[in-house]
């Protein structure tokens, strides 16, 4: 799935709307905010993988990739939450 051409997210089909509709908004302010420190943002690619399933919960794996001036930063993060996932992935590539 495809935001604006430079925002990718891979795995998100099954996540529930309101959800998504709050890791679009997630991901569109952290783009936003990279944007206007850095005037070389090229990307960032998110994706979402379930790891480990259970009858009443999930584990999911998050990898995101940010490119600003043609370099890759990568983070990777396993939680149990997809908000908490996406917001600690975005952290760790906004240290980078």
């Amino acid at each position: 799935m495809e935001l604006g051409g430079n925002i990718v997210l891979s795995g998100f089909k099954e996540v529930d709307k309101p959800t998504l509709v709050i890791v679009k908004k997630i991901v569109g302010n952290f783009v936003k905010n990279v944007s206007q420190t850095s005037a070389g943002f090229n990307s960032i690619n998110l994706t979402l993988k379930t790891v480990h399933e259970r009858e009443t919960s999930k584990m999911y794996e998050f990898t995101g990739r940010l490119t600003i001036d043609n370099k890759d930063a990568h983070a990777e993060h396993t939680d149990r939450n997809i908000l908490v996932g996406i917001d600690k992935v975005l952290k760790k590539l906004e240290k980078q």
